[in-house]
């Protein structure tokens, strides 16, 4: 084998106990493979931490000042394994995510990545050293740092073995895999051996916080399987890979991380009027996933850590509008293929009236089932498991 890329995660380098056992899985595997590029995220909670502090000064913080600030939590990271492995013999060195190459779009918060120059990574690799990549950043075309996302050490990783060809990517976290659902929510919860890209991406979509979205998409452009493995264990993995779509149930998620924002105005609104809130909403970067209009109002849905940003802008830009906010919880049932017959809609309809669900709303596409709900307990998603994942 010539060439891995291993990406960490938080909960995997969160303190220096598990940083040293994370530098003796990298010289482990480097006595299988010729190079290693490894990409790291912020220790334990820190962008957390950083994100709350921030917001301490100010409810909305400014944008590009947020990225110089969390980008600063994996570059603590890359410093401290380059240090610790070359102290055991190890020859390393750490790059931030310019030092890398890596370019992005301008979008600060959400960037995405545009190119990735790989000069100094091969030219570290050709002088033996494991090279330690700060994940989740880059830099765009005014030299600003920009940050890719929540959880965007992941597409860091498969993006660069992309950008290098490298044989294998491994996304190492504190789990053995990716599994059926939580299974901190849900008792029979099982890992998953293989998942295809597309099944992949729906479970990701649907708020599951186990691989970033985008790296899912470079995967499987470029054809690249990602195995998502412990860092403290050797047992268990999953492989994303391309893969024969079965017509199962392969996932559950819940997400309860949503909001549902509601315009309204005595007046009436217009088309018109939707386009100027939806062209605002899309100048901050704001993307929602469904926005609607009635006879007066506007309905739209967004992440709940978007919402001091959106009220922000409502509250300046749109102040004769009533604003109303609604929480909901969504179900994701996602298999390729399984809306093809009734029968899994069908028991879950069943199951979700016997346990006075209410539902608010349901759509469909060929690999999930996505239903809007009031409100639904861990007990009654354990039993929806149960009855749909055998």
């Amino acid at each position: 084998m010539d060439t891995l890329v291993l990406k960490f995660g938080g909960s995997s380098v969160a303190d220096n106990i598990k940083l040293n056992v994370v530098a003796e899985k990298i010289i482990s595997l480097k006595k299988e493979a010729k190079n290693i590029v490894v990409v790291v995220s912020a220790q334990g909670k820190t962008t957390d931490r950083l994100i709350k502090e921030a917001q301490e000064l100010s409810a909305v913080p400014n944008e590009r000042e947020m990225d110089m600030l969390l980008s600063t939590g994996e570059q603590v990271t890359i410093s401290k394994l380059s240090i610790l492995l070359n102290r055991k013999g190890c020859k390393a060195i750490s790059l931030t995510g310019w030092q890398a190459g890596i370019e992005t779009s301008a979008i600060y918060g959400n960037a995405r990545i545009e190119n990735i120059y790989v000069k100094r990574i091969e030219e570290e690799l050709e002088k033996g050293n494991v090279v330690i990549v700060a994940g989740f950043q880059g830099i765009n075309e005014n030299n600003d740092i920009t940050t890719l996302g929540r959880g965007g050490s992941d597409t860091t990783a498969v993006a660069i073995q992309a950008a290098i060809n490298a044989d294998k990517c491994y996304i190492f976290s504190d789990v053995d895999g990716i599994y059926s659902s939580d299974p901190n929510m849900v008792t029979m919860a099982k890992r998953l051996d293989e998942i295809t890209f597309d099944e992949m991406q729906e479970v990701a979509d649907a708020g599951a916080k186990v691989l970033h979205n985008r790296c899912i998409q470079i995967g499987k452009k470029f054809g690249n399987d990602i195995i998502a493995k412990s860092t403290f264990t050797d047992e268990g993995g999953t492989r994303v890979c391309k893969g024969i779509e079965t017509s199962e149930v392969k996932s559950i998620v819940k997400n309860d991380n949503l909001i549902t924002v509601i315009m309204n105005n005595k007046k009436g609104v217009t088309p018109e009027q939707g386009y100027i809130v939806y062209k605002a909403l899309l100048e901050q970067n704001i993307i929602v996933e469904w926005f609607e209009r009635d006879s007066d109002s506007f309905k739209f849905r967004i992440k709940k850590a978007e919402l001091n940003k959106v009220q922000e802008l409502l509250d300046s830009k749109f102040p004769e509008y009533e604003i109303v906010l609604e929480d909901f919880v969504k179900i994701t049932i996602v298999g390729y293929g399984i809306t093809q017959d009734n029968t899994i809609l069908n028991q879950t309809m069943d199951l979700l009236k016997k346990h006075n669900v209410a539902v608010i709303k349901i759509s469909l596409t060929q690999s999930k089932i996505e239903i809007v709900v009031d409100e639904i307990n861990e007990e009654t998603v354990d039993l929806l498991h149960k009855k749909l994942i055998k």
